[in-house]
């Protein structure tokens, strides 16, 4: 019983640290996107739209990792 409990104790801990990498994917792209709309405002609409893009592609991720924690 208490080896369970460890267990998905570990598979939060586990999740929780996955979802950093994805975290950071976002702020990263959040930022190249401010900078580029404040260096060429007229590209703020293809800036935006490629930040959309790269950051569903970032949370993916994190969803991907949360599934596999009640899969495995």
């Amino acid at each position: 019983m208490e080896s369970i409990i460890t267990l998905a104790a570990l598979k939060v801990v586990g999740y929780g640290l996955g979802t950093c990498g994805p975290g950071i994917g976002i702020g990263l792209a959040c930022y190249g996107c401010c900078v580029g709309t404040a260096r060429q405002p007229e590209l703020a609409g293809r800036l935006f739209t490629d930040f959309i893009i790269g950051a569903a592609l970032a949370e993916a991720l994190a969803l991907i990792g949360f599934v596999l924690t009640f899969i495995f």
